[in-house]
């Protein structure tokens, strides 16, 4: 089956070490890849994984067009490398319209929201416009969605804010990273399946990997979905709105892919989640 990864993060080569290390030091997880894109490369090839995209977050307005810059640059290279990105936007950007314009028409195919690095609830205004124009563009918004390792009881896109915030715009491809919504699951089955999003698989199966650093973790600050809950939420959502993640270099590509193999899904749900449904998005 092939592969395509639709949540990855890399760093440019020389403030990759020190980005990695801050959030390794914040989640207290460990990596596994040294956050750059041929560590990405190196990972994709020992896992079987043809595409990889992804995802840079611009913690401040100022960063966007140099983020995106960044971003234009790898994506133009991805038919050699095979790692795609999509671009990203901050809250507080002003001229978010004119730089969302730019960005697609140098075939960027969507960008990525981080409410918790962002600092903004996902249902406020500042949001709500980018939404509308990424609709109008016809760009995919993927957030991050529920909690976050790294920022212990901070939620700024809880499922309630996005079903708010769906409810508040027109037509735009949405992608709830996490599985809807990171340890709201209980909440994002309940409110989401049916309004058309998409949920990536990310961070969310089995257990995380302590980060080594002294940093004790019990084994249910560890725990995350079980795999009947993970094929429940698949179900809920249906198998053609769902999308395969690692979250590379927090994910180990590898083992995120005999992990998914080994679910009960049949082979159709299988292959729409690990490329059939990220190729449609975007247009591969």
């Amino acid at each position: 089956m092939r592969i395509f990864d639709f949540h990855t993060h890399t760093f440019p080569d020389k403030i990759a070490a020190a980005a990695v290390g801050k959030l390794q030091a914040a989640s207290h997880t460990r990596p596994f890849s040294d956050g750059t894109v041929t560590g990405l490369q190196k990972s994709m090839a020992a896992a079987g994984i043809a595409a990889s995209l992804v995802l840079p977050v611009a913690t401040s307005a100022r960063q966007v067009e140099h983020v995106n810059d960044a971003s234009i640059r790898l994506n133009n290279q991805a038919g050699i490398t095979g790692v795609y990105s999509f671009g990203c936007m901050h809250p507080d950007y002003e001229n978010h319209a004119e730089e969302l314009r730019r960005i697609a028409a140098a075939g960027i195919r969507g960008i990525k929201l981080h409410p918790i690095y962002q600092g903004v609830n996902f249902d406020d205004p500042r949001y709500l416009r980018i939404l509308e124009t990424a609709g109008r563009l016809g760009l995919i918004v993927l957030i991050h969605a529920g909690l976050d390792v790294g920022f212990p009881g901070v939620v700024h896109a809880s499922p309630r804010m996005v079903l708010n915030a769906m409810k508040s715009v027109g037509p735009v491809t949405l992608v709830l990273a996490h599985m809807g919504g990171w340890r709201c699951w209980d909440e994002a089955l309940d409110l989401l399946p049916g309004t058309g999003a998409y949920i990536d698989t990310s961070f969310s199966l089995g257990s995380m990997t302590a980060g080594g650093d002294g940093y004790y973790k019990t084994p249910e600050e560890l725990a995350l979905l079980t795999e009947e809950k993970f094929v429940e939420i698949i179900r809920a959502f249906g198998s053609d709105h769902v999308l395969f993640g690692t979250d590379s270099p927090w994910g180990d590509q590898a083992a995120e892919v005999r992990r998914f193999l080994s679910l009960p899904l049949t082979d159709t749900e299988k292959q729409r989640i690990l490329a059939g449904n990220a190729e449609a998005l975007l247009q591969e």
